[in-house]
């Protein structure tokens, strides 16, 4: 699932986001959607340098977006927008995506896929947390990198922490931990295909399997083509759509828990992945209906535009401190944890669905 909550209410404000002494007018939106809007179109433009054309806009986009938050500063004012720009903006554009499926490619993704998927997600989970209580990182924060990990990132961290009820300070180191190594996986993962020999389909399931966030995913797999990036869109969803049962079944336990000795408390229903339903919609009327090349070359483009501009918006709300603002512990399990998803799977695929 997108990044769409990760700029908390609840969050402390860095030295790059002021808190005023008033909440921010209703339709503020305006400055941060502009803002993301910009460093998207620039990330076009740039694509016209020679060399810089062989990175998506989408990866260009959110390296500006990055720079310029830990460079010059994101100003306060801009966050009603950057917050649209990852709820509505990056749901809008995945849902857009399904004008560029069929269902024939749905099922030609397979069960094989699936048990792929559903494998690595639920060895991801318990691997992080017994490597997390294995080096000392606190339960609630490794439980929260361990959801961003192997599901959703950000969307992930936080509907799991909706009944984890861990600190705020946890949740935002791990909203920018599995967005650093998401990134870092976005921008790695494009060089091995011809290294490992991966033919596109392999590749974007890897990629759907394994990277964190959609936008990350969409990235990265389009860098191999149409068919690795469509491949890697339904495995993706295909995790996104695991986050309400996991999130269930965490608060499940965590009422068990309480039941010894802890509080009652009233649990938030967890956010569930509403927008998928709207790219099933579009991927079926897109198996039906025979588009004109004209007007699908438009919503292809307008497509790449707005999931470029969630990523500006993605890379305005990334802050490199936070990431180690709690020592180098929570960081080694982030990592570790990104290489066994990325392992795992990709070991899967090549033992199985090669």
């Amino acid at each position: 699932m997108p990044a769409s909550g990760t700029i908390l209410s609840g969050e402390r404000k860095s030295h790059h986001l002021a808190k005023p002494h008033h909440a921010p007018h209703p339709h503020g939106i305006m400055p941060g959607l502009l803002l993301a809007a910009s460093l998207a179109a620039c990330a076009f433009a740039l694509r016209a340098i020679p060399g810089v054309a062989t990175f998506s806009p989408m990866i260009i986009a959110i390296l500006l977006g990055i720079g310029f938050h830990n460079i010059i500063g994101t100003p306060y004012r801009a966050k009603p927008g950057i917050t649209f720009s990852l709820r509505r903006i990056l749901r809008f554009a995945i849902i857009l995506l399904g004008m560029q499926l069929s269902i024939q490619q749905i099922v030609e993704v397979g069960a094989g896929g699936l048990a792929v998927i559903v494998a690595t997600l639920v060895a991801t989970f318990m691997f992080t947390k017994w490597f997390g209580a294995l080096i000392g990182v606190e339960d609630k924060l490794a439980e929260l990198i361990a959801a961003g990990t192997s599901i959703c990132g950000a969307s992930a961290v936080i509907a799991t922490n909706a009944v984890t009820q861990g600190h705020d300070e946890d949740v935002t180191y791990a909203v920018a931990c599995v967005t650093v190594f998401g990134s870092i996986a976005m921008f790695a993962y494009p060089f091995f295909p011809a290294f490992l020999h991966l033919a596109p389909r392999a590749y974007g399931l890897w990629a759907g399997a394994s990277i964190h966030e959609i936008a990350q995913v969409v990235a990265a797999a389009f860098q191999d083509g149409p068919v690795a990036g469509e491949f890697a869109t339904i495995a993706k969803l295909s995790r996104v759509t695991m986050l309400a049962p996991m999130v269930f079944t965490l608060g499940f336990l965590a009422s068990r828990k309480r039941q010894h000795g802890m509080p009652r408390t009233a649990h938030k229903r967890p956010p569930l992945p509403y927008f998928v339903l709207g790219f099933i919609v579009l991927v079926g009327l897109n198996s039906f209906i025979t588009v004109p090349p004209a007007p699908k070359y438009w919503i292809v483009q307008t497509t790449t535009f707005l999931l470029s501009l969630a990523l500006a918006a993605m890379g305005l709300e990334t802050d490199i401190r936070k990431v180690l603002a709690k020592g180098a512990r929570p960081i080694l399990l982030g990592a570790v944890s990104w290489l066994f998803i990325a392992g795992l799977s990709l070991g899967l695929i090549l033992l199985l669905l090669r």
